[in-house]
């Protein structure tokens, strides 16, 4: 444990020490977010922060390599696969962020780099499916994994809406994996020196060191450049936990224990999945292009009933911890119904946070109108 604390620390000093560098270089490149209609920061930002958290994950890496712990972990080609594919989507997104690119462009890129991870032996082995079929075809699993990287990359950018709202909750989703993983190899007495335990040890010192910086007032945006980083290291991650289990071994489990965890980061994006959707629906029954921006999203509503940017980002920080450590908590505990309970009572309380504000300005409405009929009397 030491070992991965460590590693954690180094990726967040170096991600916090460089991403000041990174922001004069931003301005020096001209990397800068204009003032849109849809935005809700006030003034230019720079943006390609994402550098910084490539310099934290690549430190960070260097560092557990020369672990004596964490050593066994270098034997294999993974983290070859992650410096590769991390380094192509970086240059992919700092394109991006400074010049734009059309989405083919993009997508081929996000391709690319999940097919490197693919060649460097970051893939699904198997898969939990009804009737108790656990082994598929190579080129199908291959197929999935590639499917479940760039759908996560592109829901994390989808989730870069408010400042720190992405790197917050990408941070959350792999603390919750790293204590499943964790907890779990002890419990069941697997081996703790592992790519995907490592991975998430390494996102989250790297989403932790970016938030200072991030934060609202954001100094600095993660841009493409980081979303689509730690997009790829998110799914990396729950990737990564198939290879460590034998299917015969992962057959004695109930299904779900080894299926929540692969579904984990899917899961902790579920609110901004449901927002998109909802978001096409929208856009498509006015009339207009589902690619249309607009300032109906889900953040943007949460500041129009009354929410302060920081207030509307840690509302969602916690609806990302309450799924995250109760899909966790599912995985580990055979007391489902406990846990729900529990997981229902902390959303509800969630739901009434989030709705305060329109309460309260109900509230202050109706005691008004009551103290002008009383002056009218």
């Amino acid at each position: 444990m030491r070992e991965y604390a460590l590693t954690l620390l180094v990726a967040a000093a170096v991600t916090y020490l460089v991403t000041p560098l990174v922001r004069n270089l931003a301005v020096k490149f001209g990397a800068i977010t204009a003032v849109r209609a849809r935005d809700v920061h006030s003034v230019p930002t720079p943006r390609i922060g994402g550098l910084a958290m490539f310099a934290g994950m690549a430190a960070g890496l260097l560092v557990a390599s020369e672990l004596r712990y964490l050593r066994d972990v270098f034997q294999g080609p993974t983290w070859q696969g992650l410096l590769m594919a991390g380094a192509l989507i970086t240059v992919v997104g700092v394109i991006d962020d400074r010049w734009g690119m059309d989405a083919f462009t993009k997508f081929a890129g996000q391709v690319a780099a999940s097919g490197i991870l693919v060649w460097k032996g970051v893939q699904l082995v198997w898969l939990p499916l009804p009737g108790g079929t656990w082994a598929l075809p190579r080129e199908v699993l291959v197929f999935l994994t590639i499917l479940l990287i760039v759908v996560t990359i592109n829901a994390v950018n989808f989730v870069d809406g408010l400042d720190g709202l992405a790197a917050g909750i990408v941070g959350i989703a792999a603390a919750a994996f790293f204590t499943y993983y964790y907890v779990f190899a002890v419990a069941k007495g697997y081996d703790r020196q592992v790519d995907a335990a490592m991975i998430a040890a390494l996102l989250v010192g790297m989403c932790a060191g970016f938030l200072p910086h991030n934060f609202n007032p954001a100094r600095i945006f993660m841009g493409d450049t980081g979303s689509m980083l730690i997009g790829l290291l998110l799914a990396s991650a729950t990737i990564s936990i198939t290879g460590q289990f034998d299917i015969r071994t992962a057959r004695e489990f109930n299904g779900i224990i080894v299926l929540l965890p692969l579904l984990l980061p899917l899961l902790v994006l579920a609110l901004p999945f449901l927002d998109l959707l909802l978001a096409v629906v929208r856009r498509t029954a006015a009339g207009r292009s589902p690619f249309a921006p607009d300032k109906k999203h889900l953040h943007h509503r949460l500041l129009e009933i009354g929410h302060t940017h920081r207030r509307a980002v840690l509302l969602m920080y916690l609806w990302a911890a309450i799924i995250a450590f109760a899909t966790v908590t599912l995985s580990i505990f055979n007391q489902p119904f406990v846990v729900l309970g529990v997981a229902v009572l902390v959303a509800g309380g969630a739901v009434l946070l989030m709705t305060l504000p329109r309460i309260k300005a109900r509230r202050a409405a109706g005691a008004q109108g009551t103290a002008d009929q009383m002056g009218s009397v």
